[in-house]
């Protein structure tokens, strides 16, 4: 009995694995059939509708003594323009590319910056014109750097007068019945020659208010006879006695961030940054790989909102003085495909999002490389933000996206 019916689940085994192989072979060729058909439908339409191409202005030129930044010339993309020293712009510093194929805005052009033709010299001087400035020549009797000042005058009214220790006495000689003082450098002559006392000049004041080069970095101290130069708090003047280094503090460990957070040296002091990861949402959750960087879980399948949502999400601290001179490269983004795989072969790159987006572009440099550029300047002390994001495409399809969020801590001062 047990022997039969061994023999007939045997059988019935067969028969199921003859029936689960013939219906696999039938759905093999339906799925075939349903390929074939997909690929005729998709030949025959993009036979029909050729994809147009894309919209595109007309391509621009850097003006005459100036630059252009941008070489993108598709609807909705910017050209960016700046001068050359010493040149202004005239027209529109940003053009964008329109849907009926013009540029926004006027022309960009570069005029020379004349100082002269306000005739800033008085008292009959002689006007030079130099890059950015000029320069007064003066007649005799004249000084100053517009010749507003008599020259050989009364001591200047800046002159410390009531501290003892910014007045001496002349040296005196007679000189062929004549008696001749003078005074050690530094010091001016106050009164008349018969009692005459030698009276502190202030560097610092003079310097100012004659618009001499600029003495110090930072601040003019006044002593007698000659001046000394100070520096800021995080500061540490240099062996020219006139410039200003920043302190690192965060190498000398002379900061107090705790242990869950980095230093970040700035100008003139530090900051201590705990970069978190954004909190999860929906399908989207991200895990701290690194200190400074953030790589999202893997997505479902079917989640399209998860795909689209950065793959990596990293943290960039730069200390920046104040009033950069611009346009200045700040920050570069590229991509690095993994061994064994394809890299992306087009990358995109944008600016999303930060509290001060007008201050920047971003542009490719190179086919794998985006760079973040500050077209104004930043005046510190202030602290802004700025996000890059760059989409990285496979034969038109989207790949992945990564983000850089980036903290610029702009300092007090332009050292």
């Amino acid at each position: 009995q047990s022997c039969l019916s061994r023999q007939q689940l045997l059988a019935a085994i067969r028969q199921m694995q003859q029936l689960l192989k013939g219906q696999e072979t039938r759905f093999s060729e339906g799925l075939r059939a349903v390929r074939s058909r997909l690929s005729t439908i998709h030949a025959s339409l993009a036979k029909a509708a050729p994809e147009p191409p894309a919209a595109a202005c007309p391509a621009l030129q850097a003006p005459a003594d100036g630059r252009k930044f941008g070489t993108k010339y598709l609807v909705d993309h910017e050209v960016h323009f700046a001068c050359d020293p010493g040149f202004q712009l005239l027209g529109s510093s940003t053009r964008i590319c329109q849907a009926n194929g013009s540029w926004t805005g006027q022309e960009a052009r570069c005029a020379e910056i004349r100082e002269c033709s306000s005739s800033p010299c008085q008292n009959g001087g002689t006007c030079l014109e130099g890059l950015n400035h000029f320069k007064c020549l003066c007649p005799p009797q004249w000084t100053g750097t517009t010749c507003q000042y008599q020259a050989q005058t009364a001591p200047p009214t800046w002159s410390v007068t009531d501290d003892p220790a910014f007045s001496r006495q002349p040296r005196c000689a007679q000189i062929a019945q004549t008696q001749q003082c003078s005074c050690d450098p530094g010091f001016h002559m106050s009164g008349t020659a018969s009692n005459g006392i030698c009276q502190d000049l202030n560097e610092c004041e003079v310097y100012r208010q004659q618009g001499g080069p600029r003495l110090c970095a930072h601040a003019c101290v006044n002593i007698p006879g000659s001046f000394r130069c100070s520096c800021p708090a995080g500061y540490v003047l240099l062996g020219d006695g006139k410039s200003c280094e920043d302190i690192d503090e965060c190498s000398l460990s002379q900061d107090n961030c705790t242990s869950g957070s980095t230093c970040i040296n700035t100008g003139g002091g530090f900051q201590c940054v705990t970069p978190q990861c954004p909190p999860a949402t929906g399908n989207v959750s991200y895990v701290k790989t690194s200190p400074f960087q953030c790589e999202r879980n893997p997505c479902p399948m079917e989640s399209r909102s998860c795909h689209q949502a950065p793959k990596t999400i990293s943290f960039h601290y730069l200390p920046l003085p104040s009033k950069l001179q611009t346009p200045a490269p700040l920050f570069r983004m590229a991509t690095a495909a993994a061994p064994g795989r394809p890299g992306p072969d087009s990358l995109r790159f944008g600016i999303a999002g930060g509290n001060e987006r007008g201050h920047f572009v971003v542009q490719r440099s190179d086919r794998h490389t985006g760079e973040l550029l500050l077209l104004q300047s930043l005046r510190g002390p202030r602290t802004v933000h700025v996000d890059v994001d760059m989409a990285e495409y496979l034969d038109r399809a989207f790949q992945a996206k990564h983000l850089s969020k980036i903290t610029l801590f702009v300092s007090a001062y332009e050292f």
